[in-house]
């Protein structure tokens, strides 16, 4: 894709840190570094966001990421645990159309970042809760 910054990076047309490349995966420290070492996955395919993976792109992503997360845990071992964050669409903060993944290392009083899950427990009954896991279960397509 013309226009797309991870495309650029990916095509060496803009410099980037790169810290792994192999025919199907690319990863570079993000600029912000928002924690040492902060790192985005990309595959080397052009794919807006996870709604448009295919089975060859889950595949790519799945494999890598633990062995990216291993090796930036081993270069800095005073990480005490990490954020994976994969953003889809412009409501869920996707600034770049290229589908990436964040590795967030967390560090031992680290405030750089943060995510909160509220409990909605008593906005829902069971029934309601079991009719969401039914509907989407009967949007699963088997291949």
């Amino acid at each position: 894709m013309k226009d797309c910054i991870f495309c650029k990076i990916i095509d060496g047309d803009i410099p980037s840190a790169k810290v792994y490349e192999d025919n199907e995966v690319f990863a570079f420290l993000d600029m912000s570094q928002v924690t040492p070492g902060h790192t985005l996955v990309v595959p080397k395919k052009h794919v807006e966001n996870i709604f448009e993976y295919d089975e060859d792109v889950a595949v790519a992503i799945a494999k890598r990421l633990p062995k990216i997360a291993n090796a930036i845990k081993e270069a800095f071992p005073e990480i005490k645990g990490m954020n994976i964050v994969n953003n889809n669409g412009e409501l869920a903060y996707q600034s770049v159309f290229h589908t990436h993944w964040h590795l967030l290392p967390r560090y031992t009083e680290d405030d750089k970042f943060a995510i909160e899950f509220s409990n909605n427990q008593d906005s829902y009954t069971q029934e309601e809760f079991n009719e969401r896991a039914a509907l989407i279960a009967s949007q699963i397509k088997e291949n």
